[in-house]
C-alpha cells in the first residue's frame, strides 16, 4: 500500500505518528513530499493535496471543520457535497464562501482541526436538508459512536423541532444508506413496512411490504456476477414462495423515489385488485 492510500482510508490526513506505525519511513514520507503527492498542514500532519486547503484554511482561521465537511474525518454516510466548506469560526471572522456554524459546545476532534461528533451532527440536524442530516446521524447512532436520544436532549424548544423530527427517522439498524432512504420514502408514503424479515427459502429480506411486497435495495457489490446469481435464486425463491418482488439501485432511492414509491403503490394497488391472480 502506498502512502496516499494509506491517507485516503484515513480521511485524507493523519498524524507522523500513524504513518511511522502503518511503516512508512521518514524517506519514503520526504520523497512523497518532495513529489507533491502529500503536502504537511502543520507539524506531525500531512493530507493529500486536495484536502489540504480547507484544513489550512481553518487553520488560519483558528475555525473547525463542522456539519458536512467532518463527515469524512468520522467516516460518516453522506449523500451530496456541494463542495461548501462548513466551519464553526475562531476569534477571526469565518474566510467568505464559506457556511459559519455556531460555536462548539463539546469536546472537539483530539488532533485535527474538526469539531466533535455531537456538535458535528447537531450542526447536520439544524443546517442540512432532512435526508442528507438523516444519513449522517443513522451512520454514527448504529455503530454506537452516539444516541438518538443524547441528541435529542441537546435540541429543545420550538426552534430545534424541525431537527428533532429528523432523529425520528433513525432507525436500529440500516445495512446500506440505500435502506434508510428507501425506508424514509415508504413510510413517508403511508405504507406498511417491516425491514429485515427472514423469509422461508429465500433468507433475509430488506423489505417486507404490506406483508406482500418484498422490496431490496442493490448498492455496488450486487453488480458483481456472484452477488448476481445469488439475487437471481433469490428473486425466483421469493416468487415461489407466494410474493411478489421489487429490486432497486442507487439511482431509484437517492436520484428518483418519488417513482420507486409509485411503482410499488401501483404493484400493491393492482394485488388489491387481484391482478396477480392464477387465470
Amino acid at each position: 500500500m502506498d502512502i496516499e492510500t494509506f491517507l485516503r482510508a484515513r480521511a485524507g490526513v493523519a498524524k507522523a505518528s500513524a504513518l511511522r506505525a502503518a511503516g512508512f519511513t521518514h524517506t519514503a514520507r520526504d520523497k512523497a513530499l518532495a513529489a507533491g503527492r502529500i503536502v504537511r498542514i502543520r507539524r506531525g500532519i500531512y493530507s493529500l493535496p486536495a484536502d489540504a486547503s480547507a484544513l489550512a484554511m481553518v487553520l488560519s482561521h483558528n475555525a473547525v471543520l463542522t456539519c458536512l465537511s467532518a463527515a469524512p474525518t468520522y467516516g460518516l454516510w453522506t449523500l451530496h457535497d456541494t463542495g461548501t466548506i462548513h466551519l464553526s469560526p475562531g476569534h477571526k471572522s469565518a474566510p467568505p464562501g464559506t457556511l459559519t456554524h455556531g460555536r462548539c459546545s463539546h469536546q472537539r476532534h483530539s488532533w485535527l482541526p474538526v469539531a466533535g461528533l455531537a456538535d458535528v451532527l447537531i450542526h447536520a440536524l439544524r443546517c442540512l436538508p432532512e435526508l442528507e442530516a438523516l444519513v449522517m446521524v443513522q451512520c454514527a447512532a448504529q455503530r454506537g459512536d452516539i444516541t438518538v436520544e443524547f441528541l435529542r436532549r441537546k435540541l429543545p424548544g420550538n426552534r430545534n423541532a424541525r431537527a428533532r423530527a429528523v432523529l425520528d427517522n433513525v432507525i436500529p439498524r440500516a445495512d446500506s444508506i440505500l435502506e434508510v432512504l428507501a425506508n424514509y420514502h415508504f413510510r413517508r408514503a403511508g405504507l406498511q413496512v417491516r425491514r429485515h424479515v427472514e423469509l422461508p427459502g429465500v433468507g433475509e429480506v430488506d423489505f417486507l411490504i404490506e406483508e406482500c411486497l418484498v422490496v431490496e435495495t442493490d448498492g455496488g457489490s450486487h453488480l458483481e456476477p456472484r452477488q448476481v446469481r445469488k439475487d437471481r435464486t433469490r428473486n425466483n425463491a421469493t416468487v415461489v414462495g407466494g410474493r411478489l418482488g421489487l429490486r432497486y439501485g442507487y439511482d431509484d432511492v437517492v436520484n428518483h423515489p418519488q417513482r420507486m414509491v409509485a411503482e410499488v403503490v401501483e404493484v400493491l394497488e393492482r394485488c388489491r385488485r387481484g391482478g396477480f391472480s392464477a387465470r
